[in-house]
Protein backbone atom coordinates (compact mmCIF):
# COMPACT_ATOMS: atom_id res chain seq x y z
CA UNK A 1 0.00 0.00 0.00
CA UNK A 2 1.31 3.48 -0.67
CA UNK A 3 0.56 5.76 2.64
CA UNK A 4 1.39 9.46 2.56
CA UNK A 5 1.26 11.44 6.19
CA UNK A 6 0.31 14.77 5.63
CA UNK A 7 1.04 16.80 8.70
CA UNK A 8 2.43 20.32 9.96
CA UNK A 9 5.00 18.69 12.47
CA UNK A 10 7.11 15.74 12.94
CA UNK A 11 10.02 14.74 14.83
CA UNK A 12 12.92 15.18 14.53
CA UNK A 13 12.14 18.04 11.94
CA UNK A 14 9.71 20.45 13.90
CA UNK A 15 7.71 20.03 16.98
CA UNK A 16 5.42 21.54 19.25
CA UNK A 17 3.42 18.51 20.91
CA UNK A 18 2.43 15.19 20.55
CA UNK A 19 1.49 15.14 17.00
CA UNK A 20 5.00 15.39 16.08
CA UNK A 21 5.82 12.09 17.98
CA UNK A 22 3.35 10.52 16.41
CA UNK A 23 4.51 11.33 12.74
CA UNK A 24 7.88 10.39 13.69
CA UNK A 25 7.08 6.69 14.86
CA UNK A 26 3.91 5.73 13.27
CA UNK A 27 5.11 5.55 9.66
CA UNK A 28 8.13 3.48 10.91
CA UNK A 29 5.80 0.52 12.11
CA UNK A 30 4.08 0.98 8.94
CA UNK A 31 7.23 0.67 6.57
CA UNK A 32 8.43 -2.57 8.78
CA UNK A 33 5.45 -3.90 7.14
CA UNK A 34 6.28 -3.38 3.70
CA UNK A 35 4.44 -0.59 2.74
CA UNK A 36 5.46 2.58 0.54
CA UNK A 37 4.89 5.37 3.44
CA UNK A 38 6.25 8.69 2.90
CA UNK A 39 5.39 12.22 4.59
CA UNK A 40 4.98 15.43 3.56
CA UNK A 41 5.50 18.74 5.80
CA UNK A 42 5.86 22.55 5.32
CA UNK A 43 9.11 23.50 5.38
CA UNK A 44 9.84 25.68 8.39
CA UNK A 45 12.50 28.48 8.66
CA UNK A 46 13.72 26.00 11.60
CA UNK A 47 14.30 23.00 9.89
CA UNK A 48 17.91 23.19 8.71
CA UNK A 49 18.63 21.98 5.49
CA UNK A 50 22.22 21.07 5.85
CA UNK A 51 21.18 19.53 9.23
CA UNK A 52 18.36 17.35 8.14
CA UNK A 53 19.92 16.81 4.95
CA UNK A 54 17.27 18.27 3.12
CA UNK A 55 18.21 18.29 -1.13
CA UNK A 56 15.86 20.60 -4.00
CA UNK A 57 14.07 18.21 -6.16
CA UNK A 58 13.86 21.10 -9.37
CA UNK A 59 9.98 20.99 -8.94
CA UNK A 60 8.11 24.35 -8.31
CA UNK A 61 4.53 24.26 -7.90
CA UNK A 62 1.84 26.82 -8.80
CA UNK A 63 -0.65 26.75 -6.15
CA UNK A 64 -4.11 28.96 -6.37
CA UNK A 65 -4.93 31.05 -3.60
CA UNK A 66 -8.04 32.78 -4.50
CA UNK A 67 -7.57 35.11 -7.90
CA UNK A 68 -3.63 34.56 -7.52
CA UNK A 69 -1.10 31.47 -7.42
CA UNK A 70 1.45 31.10 -5.40
CA UNK A 71 4.76 28.71 -6.00
CA UNK A 72 6.37 26.71 -3.84
CA UNK A 73 9.07 24.56 -4.21
CA UNK A 74 9.53 20.64 -3.34
CA UNK A 75 12.64 19.66 -1.38
CA UNK A 76 13.24 15.94 0.14
CA UNK A 77 15.18 14.21 2.36
CA UNK A 78 14.92 10.93 4.29
CA UNK A 79 14.42 10.21 8.20
CA UNK A 80 16.57 7.69 9.86
CA UNK A 81 14.81 5.21 9.03
CA UNK A 82 14.78 5.28 5.85
CA UNK A 83 11.14 7.32 5.03
CA UNK A 84 11.31 10.00 2.20
CA UNK A 85 10.09 13.30 3.60
CA UNK A 86 8.70 15.72 1.02
CA UNK A 87 8.58 19.85 2.44
CA UNK A 88 6.96 22.34 0.71
CA UNK A 89 8.93 25.15 0.73
CA UNK A 90 7.12 28.90 0.60
CA UNK A 91 9.50 31.50 2.17
CA UNK A 92 6.42 33.70 3.05
CA UNK A 93 4.01 31.62 4.47
CA UNK A 94 6.83 29.26 6.41
CA UNK A 95 10.06 31.15 6.81
CA UNK A 96 9.04 32.37 10.33
CA UNK A 97 10.15 31.35 13.71
CA UNK A 98 7.64 29.91 14.80
CA UNK A 99 4.83 27.18 13.23
CA UNK A 100 1.69 28.85 14.10
CA UNK A 101 2.61 31.98 15.93
CA UNK A 102 4.20 34.16 17.72
CA UNK A 103 4.54 35.10 21.54
CA UNK A 104 1.74 37.61 21.04
CA UNK A 105 -0.90 34.96 19.54
CA UNK A 106 -1.47 32.76 16.05
CA UNK A 107 -0.71 34.50 12.87
CA UNK A 108 -3.09 35.94 11.42
CA UNK A 109 -2.89 34.46 7.70
CA UNK A 110 -2.51 31.12 9.04
CA UNK A 111 -6.12 30.17 7.04
CA UNK A 112 -4.07 31.05 4.01
CA UNK A 113 -0.76 29.37 4.71
CA UNK A 114 -2.55 25.84 5.34
CA UNK A 115 -4.78 26.18 2.57
CA UNK A 116 -1.38 26.83 0.53
CA UNK A 117 0.17 23.26 2.00
CA UNK A 118 -3.31 21.61 2.04
CA UNK A 119 -3.48 22.27 -1.93
CA UNK A 120 0.36 22.03 -2.67
CA UNK A 121 0.13 18.26 -0.69
CA UNK A 122 -1.79 17.11 -3.88
CA UNK A 123 0.36 19.13 -6.32
CA UNK A 124 3.69 17.78 -4.52
CA UNK A 125 1.87 13.97 -5.10
CA UNK A 126 1.80 14.45 -9.01
CA UNK A 127 5.01 16.79 -9.03
CA UNK A 128 6.82 13.37 -7.31
CA UNK A 129 5.25 11.23 -9.00
CA UNK A 130 3.79 9.28 -6.05
CA UNK A 131 -0.08 8.14 -6.55
CA UNK A 132 -1.00 7.70 -2.90
CA UNK A 133 -3.68 4.63 -2.05
CA UNK A 134 -4.19 6.75 1.36
CA UNK A 135 -3.33 10.60 2.81
CA UNK A 136 -2.83 10.06 6.37
CA UNK A 137 -4.43 13.50 7.39
CA UNK A 138 -3.60 14.78 11.17
CA UNK A 139 -5.40 18.32 12.70
CA UNK A 140 -6.88 20.93 11.25
CA UNK A 141 -3.54 22.26 9.19
CA UNK A 142 -4.37 19.22 6.64
CA UNK A 143 -8.17 19.39 7.22
CA UNK A 144 -8.75 20.93 3.64
CA UNK A 145 -6.99 17.65 1.63
CA UNK A 146 -10.15 15.76 2.32
CA UNK A 147 -12.51 18.37 0.87
CA UNK A 148 -10.02 19.05 -2.14
CA UNK A 149 -10.41 15.54 -3.02
CA UNK A 150 -13.99 15.22 -3.05
CA UNK A 151 -14.43 18.59 -5.03
CA UNK A 152 -11.90 20.63 -6.79
CA UNK A 153 -10.33 16.90 -7.55
CA UNK A 154 -13.16 14.42 -7.98
CA UNK A 155 -12.66 14.60 -11.59
CA UNK A 156 -8.77 13.97 -11.55
CA UNK A 157 -7.88 10.64 -12.72
CA UNK A 158 -4.66 10.86 -10.35
CA UNK A 159 -6.54 10.47 -7.78
CA UNK A 160 -9.04 8.47 -8.72
CA UNK A 161 -7.94 5.47 -5.88
CA UNK A 162 -6.61 7.79 -3.59
CA UNK A 163 -8.51 7.51 -0.23
CA UNK A 164 -8.58 10.15 3.13
CA UNK A 165 -7.91 9.48 6.60
CA UNK A 166 -7.91 11.90 9.38
CA UNK A 167 -6.38 11.37 12.53
CA UNK A 168 -8.15 14.26 15.55
CA UNK A 169 -5.53 14.48 17.92
CA UNK A 170 -6.73 17.20 19.88
CA UNK A 171 -10.66 19.01 19.18
CA UNK A 172 -9.63 21.82 21.43
CA UNK A 173 -7.77 23.12 17.78
CA UNK A 174 -10.36 23.38 14.58
CA UNK A 175 -8.78 26.11 12.55
CA UNK A 176 -11.35 28.54 12.99
CA UNK A 177 -11.28 31.76 10.40
CA UNK A 178 -13.66 34.38 9.28
CA UNK A 179 -15.61 33.31 6.19
CA UNK A 180 -13.78 35.98 4.21
CA UNK A 181 -11.11 33.14 4.21
CA UNK A 182 -13.06 30.75 2.47
CA UNK A 183 -12.20 32.62 -0.88
CA UNK A 184 -8.41 31.71 -0.24
CA UNK A 185 -9.44 27.78 -0.53
CA UNK A 186 -10.33 28.21 -3.82
CA UNK A 187 -13.46 25.66 -2.94
CA UNK A 188 -16.69 25.62 -4.90
CA UNK A 189 -18.90 28.50 -3.17
CA UNK A 190 -22.11 25.69 -2.80
CA UNK A 191 -19.70 24.27 -0.34
CA UNK A 192 -19.83 26.96 2.33
CA UNK A 193 -23.26 25.61 4.08
CA UNK A 194 -24.00 24.55 7.87
CA UNK A 195 -23.86 20.90 6.37
CA UNK A 196 -20.23 21.08 5.26
CA UNK A 197 -17.39 24.04 5.61
CA UNK A 198 -19.25 26.49 7.08
CA UNK A 199 -19.54 26.96 11.24
CA UNK A 200 -21.35 29.69 12.69
CA UNK A 201 -20.68 31.92 9.68
CA UNK A 202 -16.96 30.98 9.77
CA UNK A 203 -14.84 28.00 8.36
CA UNK A 204 -13.54 25.88 9.98
CA UNK A 205 -10.68 23.43 8.45
CA UNK A 206 -11.33 20.28 11.05
CA UNK A 207 -14.47 20.16 10.44
CA UNK A 208 -14.25 19.97 6.77
CA UNK A 209 -12.28 16.57 7.36
CA UNK A 210 -14.83 15.09 9.41
CA UNK A 211 -17.36 16.17 6.56
CA UNK A 212 -15.36 14.93 3.55
CA UNK A 213 -12.61 12.32 4.83
CA UNK A 214 -13.31 8.56 4.24
CA UNK A 215 -12.32 7.41 7.78
CA UNK A 216 -11.99 9.59 10.92
CA UNK A 217 -10.00 8.12 13.83
CA UNK A 218 -8.71 9.88 17.00
CA UNK A 219 -5.63 9.07 19.51
CA UNK A 220 -8.00 6.86 22.09
CA UNK A 221 -11.12 5.03 21.98
CA UNK A 222 -12.30 6.90 25.46
CA UNK A 223 -11.77 10.16 24.21
CA UNK A 224 -13.85 9.27 20.78
CA UNK A 225 -16.68 8.16 22.91
CA UNK A 226 -16.30 12.03 24.62
CA UNK A 227 -15.77 13.93 21.95
CA UNK A 228 -19.15 12.41 20.19
CA UNK A 229 -21.06 13.43 23.62
CA UNK A 230 -21.03 16.79 24.93
CA UNK A 231 -19.51 20.52 24.04
CA UNK A 232 -16.87 20.32 26.59
CA UNK A 233 -14.94 17.61 24.49
CA UNK A 234 -16.54 18.08 20.83
CA UNK A 235 -15.90 21.66 21.35
CA UNK A 236 -19.44 22.64 18.92
CA UNK A 237 -18.56 19.63 16.53
CA UNK A 238 -19.98 16.60 18.34
CA UNK A 239 -23.06 16.66 16.09
CA UNK A 240 -21.14 15.98 13.17
CA UNK A 241 -19.19 13.57 14.51
CA UNK A 242 -21.73 11.81 15.71
CA UNK A 243 -23.10 11.52 12.45
CA UNK A 244 -20.20 10.00 11.27
CA UNK A 245 -20.15 7.93 13.95
CA UNK A 246 -20.07 4.79 11.72
CA UNK A 247 -16.50 5.91 10.47
CA UNK A 248 -15.26 7.25 13.86
CA UNK A 249 -12.96 4.99 15.60
CA UNK A 250 -10.99 5.48 18.37
CA UNK A 251 -6.79 4.27 18.17
CA UNK A 252 -4.30 4.39 21.26
CA UNK A 253 -1.53 6.54 20.09
CA UNK A 254 1.43 4.19 20.78
CA UNK A 255 5.20 5.01 22.18
CA UNK A 256 8.40 4.85 20.47
CA UNK A 257 10.15 2.08 22.48
CA UNK A 258 13.66 3.13 21.13
CA UNK A 259 13.56 6.69 21.94
CA UNK A 260 12.24 6.22 25.11
CA UNK A 261 14.32 3.45 26.44
CA UNK A 262 16.00 3.56 30.15
CA UNK A 263 17.90 0.85 29.51
CA UNK A 264 19.99 2.45 26.49
CA UNK A 265 18.62 5.99 27.30
CA UNK A 266 22.15 8.20 26.63
CA UNK A 267 20.90 11.33 28.69
CA UNK A 268 20.48 9.16 32.36
CA UNK A 269 23.39 8.43 34.79
CA UNK A 270 22.85 5.48 34.67
CA UNK A 271 20.51 2.91 32.67
CA UNK A 272 18.20 0.26 34.21
CA UNK A 273 15.33 -1.84 33.50
CA UNK A 274 12.32 -3.34 34.78
CA UNK A 275 14.05 -6.50 35.99
CA UNK A 276 17.08 -4.47 37.72
CA UNK A 277 15.76 -0.98 38.57
CA UNK A 278 19.14 0.09 41.00
CA UNK A 279 19.99 2.27 38.67
CA UNK A 280 16.79 4.40 39.08
CA UNK A 281 18.00 5.57 42.51
CA UNK A 282 21.22 7.03 40.67
CA UNK A 283 18.91 8.89 38.42
CA UNK A 284 16.59 10.23 41.23
CA UNK A 285 20.05 11.49 43.26
CA UNK A 286 21.23 12.84 40.05
CA UNK A 287 17.73 14.89 38.99
CA UNK A 288 17.53 15.61 43.00
CA UNK A 289 21.38 17.17 42.93
CA UNK A 290 20.77 18.86 39.13
CA UNK A 291 17.83 20.97 40.80
CA UNK A 292 19.23 21.49 43.67
CA UNK A 293 16.91 20.10 45.72
CA UNK A 294 18.39 18.44 48.70
CA UNK A 295 19.41 14.55 48.20
CA UNK A 296 17.12 12.26 50.28
CA UNK A 297 16.40 8.86 48.63
CA UNK A 298 13.16 8.20 50.87
CA UNK A 299 11.43 11.68 49.93
CA UNK A 300 8.86 10.65 47.85
CA UNK A 301 9.58 13.29 44.57
CA UNK A 302 7.10 13.93 42.09
CA UNK A 303 6.99 15.64 38.57
CA UNK A 304 4.83 16.69 35.98
CA UNK A 305 6.14 17.42 32.39
CA UNK A 306 3.18 19.46 30.25
CA UNK A 307 2.50 22.87 29.01
CA UNK A 308 1.63 25.13 31.56
CA UNK A 309 -2.45 25.23 30.47
CA UNK A 310 -5.90 25.40 32.27
CA UNK A 311 -6.38 21.92 29.89
CA UNK A 312 -3.32 20.06 32.04
CA UNK A 313 -4.83 20.86 35.20
CA UNK A 314 -2.54 22.71 36.22
CA UNK A 315 -4.10 25.10 38.72
CA UNK A 316 -5.23 21.92 40.15
CA UNK A 317 -1.51 21.08 41.15
CA UNK A 318 -1.49 24.30 42.37
CA UNK A 319 -3.96 24.15 44.70
CA UNK A 320 -2.55 21.23 46.45
CA UNK A 321 1.25 22.51 46.39
CA UNK A 322 1.40 23.54 49.81
CA UNK A 323 -0.70 19.91 51.53
CA UNK A 324 2.36 18.02 49.41
CA UNK A 325 4.99 20.09 51.02
CA UNK A 326 3.53 19.30 54.43
CA UNK A 327 3.89 15.64 53.35
CA UNK A 328 7.68 15.97 52.94
CA UNK A 329 7.74 15.29 48.98
CA UNK A 330 9.48 17.42 46.60
CA UNK A 331 8.03 18.45 43.89
CA UNK A 332 9.04 19.63 40.41
CA UNK A 333 7.46 21.42 37.37
CA UNK A 334 8.88 21.00 33.70
CA UNK A 335 6.57 23.36 30.80
CA UNK A 336 6.12 26.96 29.22
CA UNK A 337 2.63 28.16 28.75
CA UNK A 338 0.59 30.77 30.78
CA UNK A 339 2.17 33.61 32.31
CA UNK A 340 0.00 33.57 35.01
CA UNK A 341 0.66 30.43 35.94
CA UNK A 342 4.33 30.23 35.41
CA UNK A 343 4.18 33.36 37.72
CA UNK A 344 2.26 31.08 40.11
CA UNK A 345 4.62 28.66 39.95
CA UNK A 346 7.85 30.58 40.29
CA UNK A 347 6.40 32.28 43.76
CA UNK A 348 5.83 28.63 45.25
CA UNK A 349 9.47 28.36 44.37
CA UNK A 350 10.85 31.14 46.48
CA UNK A 351 8.40 30.08 49.61
CA UNK A 352 9.77 26.31 49.41
CA UNK A 353 13.45 26.65 48.13
CA UNK A 354 13.75 22.72 50.10
CA UNK A 355 11.03 21.09 48.10
CA UNK A 356 9.50 22.87 44.59
CA UNK A 357 10.89 23.79 41.32
CA UNK A 358 10.31 24.72 37.85
CA UNK A 359 11.95 25.14 35.13
CA UNK A 360 10.69 26.68 32.12
CA UNK A 361 13.92 26.19 29.40
CA UNK A 362 12.18 23.31 28.23
CA UNK A 363 14.91 20.93 26.76
CA UNK A 364 15.14 16.73 25.98
CA UNK A 365 18.26 15.97 28.86
CA UNK A 366 15.85 17.18 31.62
CA UNK A 367 12.72 15.59 30.67
CA UNK A 368 14.63 12.42 30.02
CA UNK A 369 16.14 13.35 34.08
CA UNK A 370 12.66 13.18 35.28
CA UNK A 371 11.17 10.70 33.87
CA UNK A 372 14.22 8.23 35.18
CA UNK A 373 14.46 9.99 38.72
CA UNK A 374 11.07 10.55 39.71
CA UNK A 375 8.57 8.90 41.96
CA UNK A 376 5.40 9.73 40.70
CA UNK A 377 4.05 11.50 37.30
CA UNK A 378 1.02 13.55 37.80
CA UNK A 379 -0.98 14.42 35.21
CA UNK A 380 -4.26 15.64 36.39
CA UNK A 381 -6.14 16.84 33.02
CA UNK A 382 -9.13 18.32 32.58
CA UNK A 383 -9.24 16.39 29.41
CA UNK A 384 -6.47 14.41 27.18
CA UNK A 385 -7.18 12.72 24.02
CA UNK A 386 -4.34 10.15 24.32
CA UNK A 387 -1.57 11.47 26.32
CA UNK A 388 2.39 10.49 26.06
CA UNK A 389 4.11 11.39 29.24
CA UNK A 390 1.92 8.59 31.52
CA UNK A 391 3.05 6.14 28.57
CA UNK A 392 6.92 7.75 28.73
CA UNK A 393 6.30 7.81 32.78
CA UNK A 394 5.10 4.38 33.06
CA UNK A 395 8.27 2.50 30.58
CA UNK A 396 10.62 4.56 32.80
CA UNK A 397 9.17 3.19 36.61
CA UNK A 398 7.83 6.53 37.61
CA UNK A 399 3.95 5.72 38.90
CA UNK A 400 1.18 7.85 37.05
CA UNK A 401 -1.27 9.44 39.25
CA UNK A 402 -3.84 10.78 36.24
CA UNK A 403 -6.99 12.27 35.54
CA UNK A 404 -9.55 9.29 34.59
CA UNK A 405 -10.57 11.37 31.22
CA UNK A 406 -9.72 10.33 27.58
CA UNK A 407 -6.43 8.44 26.62
CA UNK A 408 -5.25 8.47 30.73
CA UNK A 409 -8.89 6.06 31.35
CA UNK A 410 -7.80 3.68 28.50
CA UNK A 411 -3.80 3.18 29.30
CA UNK A 412 -3.17 3.50 33.33
CA UNK A 413 -4.91 0.89 35.72
CA UNK A 414 -6.20 1.91 39.34
CA UNK A 415 -4.07 0.12 41.71
CA UNK A 416 -6.52 -2.16 43.54
CA UNK A 417 -4.23 -4.60 45.58
CA UNK A 418 -0.91 -6.46 45.63
CA UNK A 419 -0.90 -7.38 41.92
CA UNK A 420 -3.67 -5.45 40.08
CA UNK A 421 -3.15 -1.95 38.54
CA UNK A 422 -0.26 0.55 37.25
CA UNK A 423 -1.59 3.70 38.34
CA UNK A 424 -3.49 6.17 40.45
CA UNK A 425 -6.57 7.45 38.77
CA UNK A 426 -8.89 10.13 40.37
CA UNK A 427 -12.36 12.23 38.85
CA UNK A 428 -10.77 14.95 36.42
CA UNK A 429 -11.12 18.52 37.64
CA UNK A 430 -11.06 18.07 41.36
CA UNK A 431 -8.35 19.32 43.46
CA UNK A 432 -9.61 17.46 46.29
CA UNK A 433 -9.95 14.32 44.23
CA UNK A 434 -6.31 14.57 42.85
CA UNK A 435 -4.76 15.25 46.30
CA UNK A 436 -6.59 11.81 47.73
CA UNK A 437 -4.86 9.83 44.92
CA UNK A 438 -1.63 11.28 45.61
CA UNK A 439 -1.90 10.50 48.98
CA UNK A 440 -3.31 6.80 47.93
CA UNK A 441 0.00 7.11 45.94
CA UNK A 442 2.09 8.18 48.90
CA UNK A 443 1.06 4.97 51.26
CA UNK A 444 2.01 2.66 48.37
CA UNK A 445 5.64 4.48 48.33
CA UNK A 446 6.03 3.69 51.58
CA UNK A 447 6.09 -0.38 51.63
CA UNK A 448 8.98 -0.87 49.15
CA UNK A 449 8.09 -4.03 48.03
CA UNK A 450 4.71 -3.56 46.77
CA UNK A 451 5.85 -0.63 45.11
CA UNK A 452 8.53 -2.37 43.61
CA UNK A 453 6.43 -4.60 42.10
CA UNK A 454 3.98 -1.71 41.19
CA UNK A 455 6.91 -0.12 39.39
CA UNK A 456 7.77 -3.77 37.58
CA UNK A 457 3.94 -3.74 36.08
CA UNK A 458 3.70 -0.50 34.93
CA UNK A 459 7.33 -0.72 33.17
CA UNK A 460 6.26 -4.12 31.68
CA UNK A 461 3.04 -2.53 29.91
CA UNK A 462 2.92 -2.84 26.25
CA UNK A 463 1.75 0.63 24.23
CA UNK A 464 4.43 0.01 21.74
CA UNK A 465 3.12 0.76 18.37
CA UNK A 466 2.85 -2.61 16.77
CA UNK A 467 -0.78 -3.18 17.77
CA UNK A 468 -1.97 0.42 17.13
CA UNK A 469 0.11 0.24 13.44
CA UNK A 470 -2.03 -2.94 12.56
CA UNK A 471 -5.30 -1.30 13.67
CA UNK A 472 -4.25 1.65 11.04
CA UNK A 473 -3.77 -0.56 8.35
CA UNK A 474 -7.61 -2.12 8.75
CA UNK A 475 -8.74 1.51 8.84
CA UNK A 476 -7.01 1.95 5.81
CA UNK A 477 -8.34 -1.07 3.96
CA UNK A 478 -12.27 0.25 5.17
CA UNK A 479 -11.28 3.69 3.57
CA UNK A 480 -10.35 2.13 0.48
CA UNK A 481 -14.01 -0.09 0.57
CA UNK A 482 -11.43 -2.87 0.57
CA UNK A 483 -12.75 -4.66 3.64
CA UNK A 484 -15.75 -4.36 4.90
CA UNK A 485 -15.81 -6.79 7.74
CA UNK A 486 -12.70 -5.23 9.01
CA UNK A 487 -14.37 -2.97 11.64
CA UNK A 488 -15.45 -5.98 13.73
CA UNK A 489 -11.92 -6.44 14.50
CA UNK A 490 -11.35 -2.72 15.52
CA UNK A 491 -10.87 -1.03 19.41
CA UNK A 492 -13.87 1.17 18.83
CA UNK A 493 -15.65 3.70 21.06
Amino acid sequence: MKILFAASECVPFCKTGGLADVIGALPKELRKRRHDVRIILPKYRTIRGQEFGLKETGEVLKIPIGSRSESGEVRVAKSEKGIRVYFLHHDGYFGRSGLYRTPAGDYPDNAERFAFFCRGVLEACKAMEFRPDIIHCHDWQTGLIPAYLKTTYRYDSYFQRTASVMTIHNMAYQGIFPKSAFVQTGLPLEEFTPAKLEFYDQINFLKAALVYADMLTTVSPTYATQIQGTGEFGRGLEGVLRQRSRQLVGILNGLDTEEWNPAKDPFLPKPFDADDKRGRRDCKAYLQKSLRLPLDSEAPLLAMVARLDPQKGVDLLIDILPALIKRHAQVVVLGQGDPFLQAQLESFESLYPDSFRVRSDFNDPLAHHIYGGCDMFLMPSRFEPCGLGQLIAMRYGAIPVVADTGGLHDTVTQVAGRDVGTGFLFQADSAPAFQGAIQDALHWFTDKSMWDRLQHRAMTADFSWGASAEFYLQIYRLALGRDSRARTSLRIS
